[in-house]
């Protein structure tokens, strides 16, 4: 394993462990953009013309949409009212989990019904195998213009997460929490392979998550947790980093490395690089200065790392409820959803502890 070469210095991560991450100068501002009432918001992302798209898997609320467009601070069924009538087939919307759009710009919207070995939310639902889908939308004229149903993957562990695809290699990287692997689709061909399978860099840690002084675990006692589910990918597509939910350290490799279908578990975990500890993480995603924000759970923050391995805070709110997936719009904020997934009814002895209405926020980068 590649450590911090290249990327973070023993002094900075002597200051890491030592005083952990510095405080941003400058007070930003957590803005609403939008309110959903009970359906929880979870996939973001944001095109080039600053359109912000939202997705809702409907864990609880109303369940009205699947996918949806905000306009004027409104949720607008996308791309339009039959794809989100909620059906389990191959033109319509059934749980949307995750939704990027990519440089060209193209939103990819993950359809993922985990079955229930790969249910990681502890509600005891599931089929024997689960259901997954990529729908290729563009946003330019809003129609949809492929599908991708991963017929050579393991549906019965499998738990694709989110999303990211590399228009310069013709590639899609998913995090499948379920499978505790990176699952690579090769979109000419949409054949898919999983890589660096239950690896130190994708499983995750027995750490317990805790909220305001309450555990995040269900009433027989299980804690939450999460394999590799984290994921960004640069800009200029030459780095794909990722990380469990339960574990601190954030890791990144090569995506040339994950494009050499010759490689073994083996060697890839050789091009890991291990970019330190930046604590317990959801939504994540990194901008053209080389920057990577992420959801720092439970202190209610959202941090990111420089290009030179400094870790800042970006903003520090109590409203920073599970903040679980975001996108860089090109007016300069960063937007994000906050899906309160620890105050579900799973996680606190059957009680509802969700404070409605959902909401989706911006803030200004640094």
């Amino acid at each position: 394993m590649n450590t911090m070469k290249n990327y973070l210095t023993p002094l900075v991560i002597s200051i890491f462990t030592i005083i952990g991450c510095q405080k941003s100068s400058e007070k930003k501002e957590l803005l609403p953009i939008a309110e959903f009432g009970k359906s929880m918001p979870i996939g973001l992302s944001v095109n080039s013309e600053n359109r912000v798209f939202v997705s809702f898997p409907n864990y609880n609320g109303s369940g009205d949409l699947a996918l949806a467009e905000i306009k004027e601070g409104n949720p607008q069924p996308y791309p339009d009212e039959e794809w989100n009538t909620k059906l389990n087939d191959d033109r319509h919307f059934f749980r949307v989990q995750d939704i990027y759009v990519d440089a060209e710009d193209f939103l990819w919207v993950l359809d993922s019904q985990p079955g229930l070995a790969g249910n990681i939310f502890a509600d005891g639902t599931g089929a024997t195998e689960g259901y997954f889908k990529l729908v290729k939308i563009n946003t330019k004229t809003n129609q949809v213009e492929d599908t991708f149903l991963f017929e050579d993957l393991d549906k019965s562990k499998s738990a694709l997460n989110d999303v990211r695809v590399d228009v310069e290699k013709k590639l899609a990287y998913l995090s499948d929490p379920g499978l505790a692997a990176i699952v690579v689709l090769d979109l000419p061909s949409k054949k898919s392979r999983t890589v660096l399978a239950e690896t130190p860099y994708t499983l995750a840690e027995p750490i317990t998550l805790e909220y305001d002084g309450i555990k995040m675990q269900d009433q027989k006692g299980n804690p939450f947790s999460s394999n590799i589910n984290s994921i960004a990918l640069s800009p200029d597509f030459k780095y794909f980093y990722f990380k469990p939910i339960n574990k601190e350290n954030l890791y990144r490799i090569e995506t040339q490395h994950l494009a050499q279908e010759g490689l073994t578990d083996a060697d890839l975990s050789t091009k890991v690089e291990d970019l330190g500890k930046v604590g317990i993480t959801h939504g994540m995603v990194a901008d053209a200065r080389g920057h990577v924000y992420f959801a720092s759970s439970e202190d209610y923050s959202i941090r990111y790392i420089q290009s030179d391995g400094t870790l800042k805070t970006l903003i520090a709110d109590p409203n920073l409820i599970w903040p679980d997936s975001f996108g860089v719009g090109p007016d300069g904020y960063l937007y994000f959803t906050c899906a309160q997934l620890q105050r579900l009814p799973q996680w606190n002895n059957d009680v509802d502890r969700t404070v409605y209405p959902y909401q989706a926020f911006k803030v200004e980068l640094p």
